[in-house]
C-alpha cells in the first residue's frame, strides 16, 4: 500500500510517498481503507519541529503521521462485532501512538470507531474528528454550560472554533466569537451572537460592549493562548473557566488567573468512538455542519500542509484518496 512515512521533521519534502506492507490486524481491530484524512494543526507541528514529534511519537522513526481519516472497513480481526465488512466509518486515531493514518489502508481499534451516517461525505466525517472532539469535549465536560451561559470561542473561523461555536450554540449558551473582520458574516452563519474583530478589538475591551459590567463571561475556549488567553482572564466571571488548547501556560498567566479565582486549565483532547457517533448525529440531522475550505488529492499532502501552515484557514483542509 501507499504511505506517507517522514524520517526526521522539518519541510515539507521530508513527506516521503513509499510503498509497505498493509496492517496486520490484532484482535479487536479492522482494517480501513482510507477514502479521506483531514489535516490539523498538530500535523503540521510534528512534521516541521523535531521536539513536537519526539514529545508526541518518540524517539522511534520512521513515523507515518496521520490522526483524522475515514473510509471502509475491509478486514475483520476477531471480538469486532458491531462493525461489518463494508461498513462506512471514521475514527479519530490514538495521539501518542503514531496515528498512521497517512495512508492506503489503517488498523483501528473498535472503541475508535464510529458508523459515518449516508448523508454525510467521506470528507466531513475525517473533517469533524479531531477538531470536533477538541471542541465538545471541553464544553461538555468543563464548561457546565446552562441555558443563555456567556461563552467566548477565540478562533472562531478555525477548525475547532466554527465547531465550538455551533455546539456551544447546541447547548443553549450566548455565544460571543472572535475571528478577523473578513471571517465575520462566516462567524455569524454559524450561530454566534456577537463577533468580536481580534485585530480592532482586545478581548478585555470587547467586554465593554458585553454588558455594564466587566467579567460577564462563564468559560472561555481558546485556542491561541499568549496574549489572548492573558486578556481573556479579565472577561471571565469569578469562579469561571477557561480552557486552553495550548500546553504551554506561563507562570504569570497561572498567578493573574489565580487571583483572579478564574479556573485555567489545559485540555487535550481524548479519542473515542462514542463521542465521535453523537458528533455524527448532529452532523447529520445538521444540527452542525463542518466547513471544509481545501480539498487536495493525497500526492498533494505537502500543499495541504503548506495550506495550514498560513494560519488563515477557515474551517479545515482535508486530503482524499
Amino acid at each position: 500500500m501507499k504511505a506517507i512515512l517522514l524520517n526526521k521533521a522539518g519541510s515539507i519534502d521530508n513527506l516521503l510517498y513509499q510503498d509497505i506492507e498493509k496492517p496486520i490486524l490484532q484482535k479487536g481491530e479492522v482494517l480501513v481503507k482510507v477514502k479521506a484524512i483531514s489535516i490539523n494543526p498538530a500535523d503540521v507541528l510534528c512534521r516541521a519541529h523535531e521536539e513536537f514529534l519526539t514529545f508526541v511519537l518518540g524517539e522511534q522513526r520512521p513515523v507515518i503521521l496521520g490522526w483524522d481519516i475515514a473510509g471502509d472497513i475491509v478486514e475483520k480481526a476477531a471480538e469486532t462485532d458491531g462493525f461489518e465488512l463494508g461498513d462506512a466509518v471514521f475514527a479519530f486515531l490514538d495521539f501518542f501512538k503514531g496515528g498512521k493514518g497517512y495512508a492506503e489502508y489503517v488498523a483501528v481499534r473498535l472503541d475508535l470507531l464510529a458508523h459515518k451516517p449516508a448523508n454525510v461525505s467521506y470528507a466531513e466525517a475525517a473533517a469533524i474528528t479531531m477538531c470536533g472532539l477538541t471542541a465538545w469535549q471541553p464544553l461538555i465536560e468543563q464548561a457546565n454550560i446552562k441555558k443563555g451561559g456567556r461563552v467566548l470561542i477565540h478562533g472562531a473561523s478555525g477548525g475547532v472554533g466554527h465547531l465550538a461555536v455551533q455546539l456551544a450554540k447546541y447547548l443553549g449558551a450566548t455565544v460571543i466569537a472572535t475571528s478577523s473582520k473578513k471571517n465575520r458574516e462566516f462567524v455569524l452563519s454559524l450561530g454566534a451572537d456577537q463577533h468580536i474583530d481580534y485585530q480592532a478589538t482586545q478581548p478585555s475591551g470587547a467586554a465593554q460592549k458585553l454588558s455594564d459590567q466587566t467579567g460577564d463571561i462563564d468559560f472561555v475556549l481558546d485556542p491561541l493562548g499568549g496574549e489572548i488567553l492573558d486578556q481573556s482572564i479579565d472577561v471571565v466571571k469569578e469562579n469561571g473557566k477557561i480552557i486552553t488548547l495550548r500546553p504551554t501556560i506561563s507562570e504569570e498567566i497561572k498567578a493573574k488567573a489565580a487571583r483572579s479565582n478564574v479556573n485555567l486549565a489545559f485540555m487535550a483532547s481524548h479519542p473515542t468512538g462514542k463521542d465521535l457517533s453523537f458528533l455524527a448525529g448532529l452532523l447529520s440531522n445538521g444540527t452542525i455542519r463542518v466547513h471544509i475550505s481545501a480539498t487536495y488529492a493525497f500526492a498533494e499532502m505537502g500543499k495541504a500542509h503548506t495550506q495550514l501552515e498560513t494560519g488563515h484557514t477557515v474551517g479545515k483542509v482535508v486530503v482524499t484518496l
